[in-house]
């Protein structure tokens, strides 16, 4: 996915990090640079030399119990700062919950406007509607000033990606382009260090929503009991909050905004690359009459298993099952499939390898082409391989030629593109072979 905001584009594909500058007397880390501008533009360079490709620049702090600033405050501490930054040509995100705020800083220069409060307010949405800026859609249950009291869910996960899919919606029923909007889970806004925990570890579920999602975990108050950071250690802060956007980048999340830049790029270099697999299966070892595609179902689970234990290696997610017709050669049983996304330090042929030997051990027979298989693993894509070999062609050369391949992509990567450009989705699905229906 591309991510526009105004003249920048950010591939999602990569993490992107966002600094974070508060211009406020009153952050919730103590880094707050209201009054002093030179100081602030100075520290945002840095940051740009650090790595950082955006900037976050807010005028308002929103730590539980803060009070509401005036608009006309929030503009007077950061306008000078965003004028500055923007004609500098880098990349400005306000952090505004303000729509007269959003309006003058997108006149002002900034491409995007990261919204606490989700775009709820029609007038944040008109604010936005006729530019070209990045959108921030976050989640947060409450206000700041009240949003810790007592927050309450049936589902957290759910929920969560239920508002950022309504609200991202509404975003794209005003006029806003769908390549605008990224989404922000909103960790420890309105939610309890266990809540915001549950949602970190399932990241991923929000990446389902088809949207780039923002990591925004930086020096949050979960993670000193998370990592078991004490008080007075920032350092030791800075490094946990590097290590949980490394996980949350390796379960989906795109932007990762953050106080400490350096230590947040030095974490992210071990992030490791992701590979599409694809899981099919249409010979049941063992099944009762009637009960073949559990059976079918099973023996799947029973590969996916075995790719837990593959070394240096994480399982990130997995597709429904879908049923299938076969592809190529027609007279034989339909086929049970899925598709699994990983994060690995494998090389493609050595994952390849692995992949032949979980095969062999669920009774693959190669003995015709295209024929019956009791398991079927395929890489269907590999990050940045764009490559063929004898043994090995990346990405599938067949991949989106396929029904029962694109559907369940989608589903775990909406809007997936391959790492040789192509989108996921290109071949029309009643051109595609082997037409899935979800089971």
């Amino acid at each position: 996915m591309i991510w526009s905001c105004g003249r920048y584009e950010f591939d999602c594909r990569n993490p992107h990090i966002m600094g974070v500058l508060n211009m406020t007397p009153d952050s919730f880390s103590g880094d707050g640079q209201a009054g002093n501008v030179q100081q602030a533009i100075s520290q945002a360079k840095a940051m740009v030399d650090a790595g950082a490709e955006i900037i976050d620049v807010g005028g308002e702090s929103t730590r539980p119990g803060a009070e509401p600033v005036s608009a006309d405050e929030e503009w007077a501490r950061i306008e000078d700062v965003v004028r500055a930054l923007a004609e500098e040509g880098i990349c400005v995100s306000v952090d505004t919950r303000h729509a007269d705020v959003a309006a003058k800083a997108i006149k002002a220069g900034a491409s995007i406007i990261n919204d606490v409060s989700g775009f709820t307010d029609p007038a944040m949405q008109d604010a936005v509607r006729n530019s070209d800026v990045g959108c921030v859609v976050m989640h947060m249950q409450g206000r700041p000033q009240d949003m810790q009291d007592d927050p309450q869910y049936d589902d957290v996960v759910a929920e969560v990606c239920q508002f950022l899919s309504e609200q991202a919606k509404a975003l794209e029923d005003a006029g806003v382009s769908k390549s605008r909007i990224c989404v922000d889970p909103g960790p420890g806004f309105g939610k309890t260090k266990s809540q915001t925990i549950e949602l970190m570890r399932n990241i991923h579920e929000v990446r389902h929503l088809g949207y780039p999602v923002m990591c925004a975990v930086s020096r949050k108050s979960f993670i000193r009991e998370a990592y078991k950071v004490g008080l007075d250690d920032m350092e030791a802060l800075d490094a946990a909050s590097a290590q949980e956007a490394l996980m949350a980048a390796e379960l989906g999340a795109s932007i990762i905004r953050t106080h400490n830049v350096p230590a947040t790029v030095k974490a992210l270099q071990g992030l490791r690359p992701y590979a599409l697999l694809s899981l099919g299966c249409n010979v049941a070892l063992v099944a009762e009459p009637g009960e073949e595609d559990e059976a079918m179902q099973a023996q799947i689970n029973l590969g996916i298993g075995r790719l837990c234990q593959m070394p240096d290696s994480l399982l990130i997610d997995v597709a429904p099952f879908y049923k299938s017709r076969a592809a190529y050669k027609e007279d034989q049983p339909d086929f049970v499939n899925t598709a699994v996304l990983i994060r690995t330090g494998l090389p493609p042929k050595e994952l390849l390898e692995c992949l032949h030997a979980i095969e062999n051990m669920l009774g693959r027979v190669r003995s015709e082409p295209n024929g019956p298989r009791t398991l079927d693993m395929d890489i269907v894509d590999y990050q940045m391989y764009d490559w063929s070999t004898d043994e090995l062609t990346l990405p599938h050369p067949r991949a989106t030629e396929r029904d029962f391949v694109v559907r369940p992509v989608m589903d775990i990567l909406p809007g997936h593109i391959l790492a040789n450009g192509s989108h996921m989705d290109e071949v029309p699905a009643d051109e595609r072979l082997g037409a899935a229906e979800r089971m």
